[in-house]
């Protein structure tokens, strides 16, 4: 089965790109192979003059120093407090002293408006906070470019706006370069430079969010408004689904 087919793309660089696209489009076997987690069965993805389908393991954990990564679910240690989450990527990767180190990851909890908050266990966190924690260690080596899966998913509306806005603010101030993987339609336009939507596995449509809203293909138009009518079908068992609830068969005695 292939997941993606005859996908070329160039991420902007200081920008914040999104990539949107229905579930099972490959946006997120997209995001794994862009931040070297997975590696194509062909073609190339190039970062930093390197191809990181053809380079060493060692030379590709070496160039992931430049990366930072949100997951979808935080993934948090919890066994680790707040402060040694994003202490941990320092200490793991870098000769500093622990003084240093502590006045780093004070810096990364202010940007995310967590200072304060370093004692506190995973558990004890909310939603929204465990989310910016690990924006923070995501931070912690000051990476080139950070890559986002489903950054809001699981929030109440606003600890949605406040991700997306730290995403946003964040980006320009530090100069990175954001890589955010959504569903949030709405979200994922109002702070993206560049889009990319995706469908079956293909780019679609790529560009600014203006020329995206403003597309006259039917398959974007539908995925922007969420229209259930239209050109990308529920799949088929989801249909099945839904025709067997209002539908019922009758039940055959024995």
């Amino acid at each position: 089965m292939i997941a993606l087919n005859g996908v070329s793309i160039a991420i902007p660089e200081q920008a914040t790109t999104v990539i949107m696209g229905g579930s099972g489009s490959g946006k997120t076997t997209l995001l794994r192979l862009i931040s070297g987690l997975d590696r194509p069965n062909s073609g190339c993805v190039w970062f930093d003059g390197s191809n990181l389908a053809e380079i060493s393991r060692r030379q590709l954990f070496t160039l992931r120093m430049k990366m930072g990564m949100v997951f979808q679910y935080s993934a948090l240690l919890n066994s680790l407090n707040v402060e040694e989450n994003i202490a941990f990527p320092l200490h793991e990767h870098s000769k500093l002293t622990d003084s240093v180190i502590h006045t780093i990851v004070t810096m990364k909890l202010e940007q995310v408006g967590l200072r304060g908050f370093e004692q506190l266990m995973p558990s004890e966190l909310s939603g929204g906070m465990a989310k910016r924690a690990a924006f923070a260690r995501a931070l912690a080596m000051d990476p080139k470019v950070v890559f986002f899966d489903e950054p809001t998913s699981g929030l109440d509306p606003i600890s949605a706006g406040v991700i997306t806005t730290l995403i946003q603010s964040l980006t320009e101030l530090t100069r990175m370069t954001s890589v955010v993987v959504t569903h949030d339609v709405h979200a994922g336009l109002s702070i993206a430079d560049h889009v990319i939507l995706m469908w079956q596995g293909e780019v679609i449509a790529a560009g600014s969010p203006d020329s995206i809203r403003g597309s006259d293909d039917a398959r974007i138009q539908q995925f922007i408004e969420g229209r259930a009518d239209g050109p990308i079908p529920f799949s088929r068992s989801n249909t099945n689904y839904l025709d067997d609830l209002l539908n019922p068969r009758p039940t055959v005695a024995a």
